[in-house]
């Protein structure tokens, strides 16, 4: 059974979260053990997926001008306006035979026992869901598999495989905030509907401290270890003897990367 630890970083700037994601991969990869990762953004930033045609698509000087960072994310996908939301990360080896939608099924229901126990009435999205429009951003439909509220999406993740390792990590709404997009569109664009949030759920409850704490208590629970402080790991230990953070950060920090196309 894989060993789980559990690691918060609070908030940071967009490079800096995708290179931790990146350097806790390669210690997966390296040590053989999980880590589940919670964190924040220092400023709104809107990230798009690795492979997203972003350059003709959107105006970096409307970006830039309305206060919010641009970042590339190392996993697919669409814009994604990090804001106001607790971000997750899971790191850890691929296990032997397991699908990529059988370990998202799996990394799902942990995410689910969380939101549950919040009082959170979230759910999976059919596989019946009609296919997101083409040129829509993260949060304009939940897609089979993707946790919802009421219909609606709450949470977007992505994961990618590298190497015998993986990441998976995605944002849980507190509040909407995904309509500012359209707002940097260079042409049409198809505003996404109205994305569920927990502020619906749980009013002035909707904060980052209770979310995590739930989601470090059930990861806690499933990993078998006794409290939640036997499995803290600092940003220290997790970086240690992960050199390959600091040339992640350096791309991610590269405009002329995130913006390659």
């Amino acid at each position: 059974m894989t060993a789980w630890r559990l690691l918060d970083t609070g908030a940071r700037d967009g490079a800096w979260n995708m290179a931790c994601d990146v350097a806790l991969m390669a210690r997966a990869r390296r040590t053989g053990e999980a880590v589940f990762r919670v964190y924040a953004w220092v400023r709104p930033t809107l990230s798009f997926g690795r492979h997203e045609a972003a350059r003709w698509h959107y105006d970096a000087h409307a970006i830039a001008a309305a206060g919010v960072d641009v970042v590339r994310r190392p996993t697919g996908g669409r814009a994604l306006l990090h804001q106001r939301e607790v971000t997750y990360s899971i790191t850890a080896p691929v296990v032997a035979g397991e699908s990529l939608a059988a370990s998202v099924r799996q990394f799902n229901r942990l995410l689910l026992d969380a939101l549950h126990a919040l009082g959170v009435d979230a759910r999976e999205a059919s596989a019946s869901r009609p296919l997101r429009p083409e040129g829509a951003a993260c949060f304009a439909l939940p897609g089979a598999g993707e946790l919802t509220l009421a219909g609606r999406k709450l949470v977007g993740s992505a994961q990618v495989r590298q190497d015998g390792a993986l990441l998976q990590h995605g944002s849980i709404l507190l509040d909407d905030d995904q309509g500012r997009i359209a707002g940097f569109a260079t042409g049409p664009y198809r505003p996404p509907a109205p994305a569920a949030s927990l502020r619906e759920a749980l009013g002035p409850n909707a904060a980052y401290e209770p979310v995590r704490n739930a989601l470090l208590h059930v990861v806690t629970e499933a990993s078998g270890a006794q409290s939640t402080e036997e499995l803290v790991l600092t940003p220290d230990e997790a970086f240690q003897g992960s050199p390959g953070f600091d040339d992640a950060l350096v791309q991610f920090r590269d405009a002329a990367w995130t913006w390659r196309q």
